[in-house]
């Protein structure tokens, strides 16, 4: 299968642990080795909220500051190529064209934030619809997604399976900010217009994103709207 894969924040922290990475390049190896091709898209982690929130401190507006969390995903993207070793593609591409190409190499390509007001969820549905993905996991730092947000409210309910256009209803009662993206609008559009299957999962537990590949019940899986 051809899987594309967004790696948030949990495995780049303020300060990313080389033991994680390590833990996690070898998930990839040994999907890379029973066949899958695979795309990973970073997110910009804690050095883009730092970065981000010093920028804003300093009167920046929001579109610098989405870049500032492009330049962080993308080394974030450098450090996971390094822990791939040789199946990492050497280039971290920067455009769709790049990553298409790169992509037919038959490594592991890994990358970051493409463009200003793009989350890195949203980059990784269009590198899925430009590569014509089977799959699209989304590994955060919850176990699915919520009515409310988990972390601040009780009363949330975890949904096992969503529509895009439930999602899409629910995304845009939020106003999104730079490096505080949760469900982007555009991400759940690009999905609901390519029909590919994604899976928003706890990636903080890497059996998790071996039972999303085998399709088995695991976070919230996402559809498109009939």
């Amino acid at each position: 299968m051809k899987l594309v894969i967004k790696l948030g924040g949990f495995l780049f922290p303020q300060k990313p642990s080389s033991r994680r990475l390590r833990e996690y390049a070898g998930v990839l190896k040994r999907l890379a080795d029973e066949g899958h091709r695979l795309l990973a898209v970073t997110g910009g982690g804690g050095l883009a909220r730092s970065y981000i929130n010093l920028a804003r401190k300093l009167g920046a507006d929001e579109g610098t500051c989405d870049q500032l969390g492009i330049e962080a995903s993308r080394m974030n993207a450098r450090l996971l190529a390094l822990a791939l070793d040789d199946y990492a593609f050497p280039e971290t591409p920067t455009t769709l064209g790049e990553l298409k190409k790169f992509f037919q190499g038959g490594k592991i390509v890994v990358m970051g934030g493409l463009t200003p007001g793009h989350s890195t969820m949203a980059v990784g549905a269009l590198a899925a619809e430009a590569v014509k993905a089977d799959c699209y996991i989304i590994a955060s730092d919850v176990d699915g997604i919520y009515t409310a947000d988990p972390k601040v409210d009780e009363e949330a309910e975890k949904l096992e399976e969503a529509s895009t256009a439930q999602l899409l209803e629910m995304a845009m009662k939020k106003r999104l900010w730079a490096g505080s993206y949760q469900l982007d609008p555009l991400a759940l559009k690009v999905l609901d217009r390519s029909r590919i299957p994604a899976y928003f999962i706890d990636g903080r537990k890497t059996e998790n994103l071996v039972k999303a590949v085998m399709g088995l019940k695991v976070g919230t899986r996402i559809s498109a709207s009939r």
